[in-house]
């Protein structure tokens, strides 16, 4: 009756792990992209890109690491925006030639276009002026998602931009202003701030990243406003206008009175599901005012054969939980019997310096009144930290106080987002302090933090 057994629209961690699933078993497949790398946003515009924008920004300025003797001394003048952005592409490309490998081994057909559902089983696939028909027994929606645009109709490509458009400059800016401080905020701030250039970030909310332990966003904050982050929070951004002359400049008015004047901003202010293009009333289906799609625990829509994963159904917006989306999604379609996703999954911000995290918050276990216990090792304690020339990084255990298990791992440093792991781990299989307690490390890691902070926590506990 239908073309696929599977239809995935979008090619991001979503729609390729469920291809590569529904392919698995033995089901035919397809994927529909219409950006000009297979990986979605994730390896175009997103994921990929920003993180080797930071990592680039690393190695080329010399600062892996915080120490100030350890920094290198390469003139900021002396770098351009192609000597990174080069890098970029270099590492696109070769994500998406990863991609389309698999795809291809496992026999999942590529269709090039813009996809619009016709009827409930069937999407049209618009290119170069030439639009095909495909059905399909079950379409997985995994289109991610977009940046909110700037209010108004201020659109410059130069000057006010979003963080698709933003690598695509090729000169730096003296004076960078940056709306919204979320995660790609932050950590954008956090990179041209590296590369010596005036950065503000503008903010209404008190706190940023509201869903992380405050003091790993307190030492972030204190981070980056060491590297010259000028933050502005509990305030709204009134207007924006570009001005002409002396030369063209964008001037960000605040409600407070406040004028900001910047050579580039980046309005980062929230993003919207990629659905405007779907016509998903053809198939039955509503999002709601952010684009979004509603799901049940299969990720199933109010169609029965439509699913919808990744970014485009909103919180937690990971490219590691959007995948295992896709895949159960796919199983679900075919009948298979799945366990659900694991409830704890690692949390990585791509700042300088990185955050990652894994279970509670300390706060959110103060509100609900669970008894716990913290333990803290910092850098500067451990071997490798002085070797790597980080001494402000930490790593926070919460153990609870009666069982002594394991509730939370935070991080902020040089490679959390790496070191995390060890925690998730132990934090899955229900283990606890006694478990770092009697546990060996490398020598000399920053794997040894978790004994460091075990011991804190111990001695805390049996006081």
């Amino acid at each position: 009756m239908f073309d696929y057994d599977l239809l995935c629209i979008g090619s991001g961690p979503a729609g390729q792990r469920a291809a590569v699933q529904a392919a698995k078993l033995g089901k035919r497949t397809a994927i529909v992209e219409r950006g000009h790398l297979i990986g979605g946003v994730c390896v175009d515009t997103g994921t990929i890109p920003s993180k080797t924008f930071r990592e680039a920004v690393l190695l080329t300025m010399g600062r892996t690491f915080p120490n100030e003797k350890l920094k290198g001394s390469a003139s900021n003048h002396q770098l351009s925006g192609q000597t990174l952005l080069a890098r970029v592409a270099e590492v696109e490309q070769a994500q998406a030639d990863i991609i389309h490998g698999q795809l291809h081994r496992n026999d999942v057909a590529i269709l090039t276009g813009e996809a619009c559902f016709h009827n409930p089983h069937t999407v049209m696939v618009a290119r170069d002026g030439q639009t095909s028909a495909v059905t399909a027994a079950n379409i997985v929606i995994a289109v991610g998602t977009v940046p909110a645009r700037p209010p108004g109709s201020l659109t410059d490509s130069n000057l006010v931009v979003t963080s698709d458009e933003l690598l695509n400059i090729t000169t730096w800016p003296r004076r960078f202003t940056v709306v919204g401080a979320g995660v790609i905020g932050v950590e954008y701030a956090s990179m041209f701030a590296a590369l010596g250039i005036e950065v503000t970030v503008v903010d209404k909310r008190d706190r940023p990243l509201e869903f992380l332990d405050r003091e790993l966003v307190d030492e972030l904050l204190h981070q980056m406003r060491n590297a010259g982050v000028t933050f502005r929070l509990g305030e709204t951004v009134e207007r924006l206008e570009v001005v002409e002359k002396p030369s063209r400049h964008v001037v960000v008015s605040l409600e407070s009175g406040k004028r900001l004047v910047s050579d580039l901003v980046l309005f980062s202010a929230g993003r919207i599901g990629a659905t405007d293009h779907l016509n998903l009333s053809a198939a039955g289906l509503k999002t709601d005012d952010r684009g979004r799609l509603a799901v049940d625990h299969e990720y199933r829509t109010s169609v029965p054969h439509i699913f919808a994963a990744g970014d485009v159904i909103g919180f937690p917006s990971l490219a590691t939980t959007s995948a295992e989306q896709g895949r159960l999604a796919a199983c679900a379609a075919f009948g298979i019997d799945t366990e659900p996703m694991a409830s704890h999954f690692p949390i990585g911000i791509y700042a300088i310096p990185e955050v990652s995290a894994v279970g509670e918050p300390e706060h959110l276990l103060t509100a609900r009144k669970v008894p716990y216990e913290s333990g803290v090792a910092r850098y500067r304690e451990i071997a490798r930290g002085h070797i790597m020339g980080d001494e402000s990084g930490f790593l926070k255990m919460l153990f609870h106080r009666e069982d002594r298990h394991l509730l939370g791992v935070h991080v902020v440093g040089t490679g959390a987002t790496e070191l995390i792991h060890i925690g998730q781990a132990v934090l899955g299989l229900g283990g606890g302090l006694d478990y770092f307690l009697t546990t060996a490390f490398n020598y000399p890691t920053l794997a040894e933090c978790y004994k460091v902070a075990a011991l804190d926590a111990f001695n805390k506990l049996s006081a």
